[in-house]
């Protein structure tokens, strides 16, 4: 069964009460719909798979982001074709996706932690960040929602990484989710 993209308005209306809220001059809407390309096979990476078991190629991948009435932001992210019945972490990041899985750069950070890589829950954590972690059904489809009461600074978010699995919350661990296995840019900021 796919996700559809009324599933996706559905969730985000739940959490914001009144839907997309397309055009209605609240700031910049995000939005990338694109089928993952295994990376050896592309030269734009703009959804690249670095780990086809997991998330093979032609999968699809959405993302929407828009910013909230509240001053807050909204992001879903929708995964189809992914490995069936899987728990996937999933987080923005700063910098546009590449032929490596580290060009995406670190998370992104509504406070910077001074510290990187950031382990320190008092920075990683999903108030400061947006973590997407989302586990599919038989089918490899799944979705996730987040909600944060900040807007993105323009030009510091660039992609959404899909990771090995959840995120930890541990101290030392904060914010790691294992393996990067696939990465979409999308114009978050």
């Amino acid at each position: 069964m796919s996700i559809s993209m009324a599933a996706v308005a559905a969730s985000m209306a739940v959490v914001t009460g009144g839907g997309l809220a397309v055009g209605t001059g609240q700031g910049t809407h995000a939005i990338a719909h694109e089928h993952f390309v295994a990376v050896a096979d592309s030269d734009t990476y703009r959804a690249v798979t670095y780990d086809t078991a997991a998330v093979p190629a032609g999968s699809q991948v959405t993302v929407v982001s828009h910013p909230a009435s509240d001053g807050g932001t909204r992001v879903a992210l929708i995964l189809e074709g992914v490995q069936p019945d899987r728990t996937f972490g999933a987080h923005v990041h700063r910098n546009r996706c590449g032929a490596s899985p580290g060009d995406s750069g670190s998370h992104y950070q509504n406070v910077p932690d001074p510290v990187t890589p950031s382990t320190d829950p008092a920075y990683a954590n999903p108030d400061n960040e947006i973590w997407l972690d989302l586990t599919t059904d038989g089918h490899g489809d799944g979705h996730a929602v987040a909600a944060v009461g900040w807007r993105f600074r323009a030009g510091e978010a660039a992609s959404v990484v899909v990771h090995e699995h959840a995120t930890d919350t541990h101290p030392g661990h904060a914010g790691t989710a294992g393996a990067r296995l696939a990465c979409v840019d999308v114009p978050l900021s």
